[in-house]
């Protein structure tokens, strides 16, 4: 029968703080093979070899394993440590390490222009359905053409987002050139059409039209990006006369190309495009102070010698129609968005879209959405525009390269200035500039430009290093074979059989 060993196990010592090796007394110098960490089993009768090998790892037979003291009271070194205090405390830390991992803005770009564009269709088929019947058209008329444009305006925002930066400032003279040719032929007689009094549109044939200036906007983004980073790895930029020719000039002619056509909600927003380059830029306080009040003397202008501009001012905040309804469909929107409530009446539900408000798959969904989804579904739409801005921001802040920075930021200043005024004047806070909700409200001219920057905006956070990097870990990796390619996994290899042996 084997010794009984009960009088060893009573005299061995208590462990210590890093267990039982190195404490023994009177222990002999082990080494050998059979050591842990340079020890030899020696002196132990072969009852006790496991026994004695488990004491110098730090734990007797059948214990549960030994942890160091730090493990044991929620220690460690300092950046694991987790953050003590109340939950808040814990929350915030925890959406902070969020908010600076390096594919945050990548997916917050991607995520929330998809969601506005898949929630702006369903808005155009509830908003638009009884004026298609109106017009002797199926309920889906309007539905299926918006479909298309964010089908095909997906597509360029792939596109986009995998063309190298060289290639997108390639292509910005060229885009500049053929915009400007469009918009000359809008006012030739026979090709350009005019609609709401505005003469912007070419017919492409069939139910089809196309309206050049919502493409000079992305031609002034690229352009303006690449002559102003051209111009700052030249050192040029800190002469006034390189900052402002020939983007000023450029700028001036499309607007008063623009401006031909009657469109004064696209000149704002290129005149905002326009500052917010010359702001990225650089530019000192007096020459931006001038080209400000130059902009603001000429808009003025046109203002007061327009009876129409002239009375949508005068529709701002107004609570009922005017003496000739001149405030209609501002005054309606304000009766959408009050009806609607905290949770809306319903999709498909709005009273307003029967009639009473004019174009409420286009300028004025936001006021549909307020009155079917309520102040919850406005708040969305809110809050997705909030993280796309954030985003682009975040692109354009953490950048070296000058072309990304100033392209990034000019068009998030498009479509953050013209969110804010679609919805400006919604809620009867900015006069009705007719501009649609960027990748929300109806119009296929609108949406293949916009999708094509959200593109623009994905290749950006791409090209960040910590980006670049954490994407290539999350692409699978290839091997290849006689056999064919496989996958590369930590799966340890086994030999082929041949087949039917076991």
């Amino acid at each position: 029968m084997p010794a009984d060993h009960t009088a060893d196990r009573e005299r061995r010592p208590a462990p210590g703080r890093w267990g039982y090796a190195g404490v023994l007394p009177g222990a002999p110098a082990l080494a050998g093979p059979h050591a842990v960490g340079g020890a030899r089993e020696t002196g132990a009768c072969p009852g006790n070899g496991r026994r004695f090998s488990l004491a110098l790892r730090g734990r007797a037979p059948g214990a549960a394993p030994h942890k160091p003291p730090a493990a044991r009271r929620g220690g460690g070194s300092g950046a694991s440590r987790a953050p003590r205090g109340g939950g808040p405390r814990r929350l915030y830390e925890q959406l902070r390490r969020t908010w600076d991992r390096p594919l945050t803005a990548y997916y917050l770009i991607l995520g929330s222009a998809l969601l506005i564009a898949v929630l702006g269709l369903v808005m155009v088929y509830s908003a638009s359905m009884i004026y298609a019947l109106e017009k002797s058209l199926p309920a889906a008329y309007f539905f299926r053409k918006q479909f298309l444009a964010v089908v095909i305006g997906g597509g360029l925002m792939l596109l986009a987002a995998r063309m190298p930066l060289k290639l997108h400032r390639a292509l910005s003279y060229p885009l500049l050139v053929v915009t400007v040719a469009l918009m000359a032929l809008v006012q030739v007689p026979g090709i350009g059409h005019s609609v709401n009094g505005n003469q912007n549109w070419i017919y492409l044939g069939g139910p089809f039209q196309l309206q050049p200036s919502e493409f000079a906007k992305l031609a002034l983004v690229l352009w303006g990006a690449d002559l102003l980073a051209r111009k700052q790895d030249k050192r040029l930029l800190a002469q006034w006369k390189h900052l402002l020719v020939p983007l000023v000039p450029g700028a001036f002619m499309l607007l008063g190309l623009i401006m031909l056509g009657g469109d004064m909600g696209t000149a704002i927003i290129l005149t905002a495009v326009l500052f917010g380059l010359l702001w990225l830029a650089g530019a000192p306080t007096r020459l931006f102070g001038g080209v400000l009040g130059v902009a603001v003397l000429i808009g003025f202008t046109l203002i007061k010698t327009s009876e129409n501009r002239l009375s949508r001012f005068s529709c701002v905040g107004a609570v009922d129609l005017g003496p000739e309804g001149e405030c209609w469909q501002a005054v309606h929107g304000i009766y959408a968005l009050a009806s609607g409530g905290w949770f809306g009446s319903g999709l498909g539900a709005s009273v307003e879209k029967w009639g009473q408000l004019p174009e409420a798959h286009t300028d004025f969904i936001f006021a549909v959405t307020g009155e079917e989804l309520g102040l919850a579904g406005t708040l969305s739409v809110l809050a997705l525009f909030a993280a796309l801005g954030y985003a682009g921001i975040r692109v354009a802040g953490r950048t070296e390269d000058p072309f990304v920075r100033y392209a990034a930021g000019g068009v998030i200043t498009w479509i953050m200035v013209q969110a804010v005024i679609n919805i400006g004047a919604v809620l009867g806070l900015l006069p009705i500039a007719g501009v649609p909700l960027p990748l929300f409200s109806y119009g296929g001219s609108a949406v293949l430009p916009t999708m094509f920057a959200v593109g623009l905006l994905i290749a950006f956070a791409r090209e960040d290093p910590a980006a670049k990097a954490a994407l290539a870990m999350r692409q699978p990796v290839f091997r290849g074979k006689r056999a064919g390619v496989r996958w590369k996994s930590m799966r340890r290899r086994v030999k082929k059989r041949p087949s039917g042996e076991r």
